[in-house]
């Protein structure tokens, strides 16, 4: 079966972008929150989103209009029930998922897909919570979500080859390049990434060098488009920080422990360019690197 009504379960960062997308693309989009107040929200993000890419001319004011059309919000799981296929992106914590997914499974049809948007959680630990271990699989897109082209597509052991085939040909509908990944935490960008900024961090605890220079030296010596420590803000700290606790619970390797400072930093609430402060200072025109 086609997919044509897709089905969104969370409307923050990634969720919204995912919804943006799939709307441009022709599909019929329903977005979940928790409550009108949220969604209010999302609604918001898409929009300028959508309102930025006319400015920039990659969006007519036509298609627009008729993407914004083919998005509905609601509150109600039960909105959801006609689905080909559902693509959870709430916070990145395995008892909500595994909550959420088993509310989802009693009220969608056996032939729905679902789909975690996870960076970090193993996708099977999701789907076990479900009757459709066969119909479930990972897509792991990348933020921001109108702009990047990656997805992953994550098979579990006991995912089909129909539902891989489905959810592969889904991405490229999106206007992406899906890449076919087992189900191992990080996947293969965050496997290969987390281990590359929890080692910068070291460093800059060693006093190798400081943020500006070891940022210049990766972008300028190896043709990176930015360097670590700018990453880290994108990515956002807090985040960062539970991916690397999450992935060293899972293989108890000290590379993706995370360091001392990533902690402190995070404990401080200096989360990444979300607010204003990082590794840097983001509220002028220019980053400017802090004390750490």
């Amino acid at each position: 079966m086609d997919i044509r009504r897709v089905s969104v379960v969370g409307c923050g960062l990634m969720g919204s972008g995912i919804a943006e997308v799939a709307a441009k693309s022709g599909f019929d989009v329903t977005v979940l929150e928790v409550d009108d107040e949220v969604l209010e929200r999302g609604k918001g993000r898409i929009k300028r989103s959508m309102d930025r890419a006319v400015e920039k001319e990659k969006l007519t004011l036509a298609d627009r209009e008729a993407a914004w059309d083919r998005l509905h919000f609601t509150a109600k799981v039960s909105d959801l029930e006609s689905s080909n296929i559902v693509v959870e992106a709430i916070t990145e914590n395995l008892d909500a998922k595994v909550e959420l997914f088993r509310e989802l499974d009693k009220s969608c049809p056996g032939d729905t897909i679902f789909a975690s948007n996870t960076s970090s959680l193993t996708v099977t630990d999701m789907a076990a919570a479900t009757s459709r271990g066969d119909r479930f699989v990972g897509l792991h897109f990348f933020n921001p979500v109108p702009v990047m082209k990656l997805v992953e597509v994550v098979r579990t052991i006991a995912t089909s080859q129909e539902t891989v085939d489905r959810a592969m040909q889904f991405s490229r509908a999106l206007g992406k390049v899906p890449i076919a990944a087992k189900d191992n935490s990080g996947f293969v960008v965050n496997l290969l990434l987390v281990p590359y900024l929890l080692d910068a961090i070291r460093q800059l605890e060693h006093g190798v060098a400081t943020i500006e220079d070891i940022d210049t030296a990766m972008a300028l010596g190896l043709g990176y488009p930015m360097g670590p420590f700018i990453l880290c803000d994108f990515v956002g700290i807090d985040t960062l920080y539970k991916i690397s606790e999450i992935m060293f619970e899972e293989y108890r390797d000290a590379r993706y422990a995370p360091p001392p400072l990533l902690k402190r930093i995070a404990t401080m609430g200096r989360f990444g360019q979300k607010t204003g402060k990082g590794f840097y200072d983001w509220s002028g025109e220019k980053p400017v690197a802090l004390p750490v």
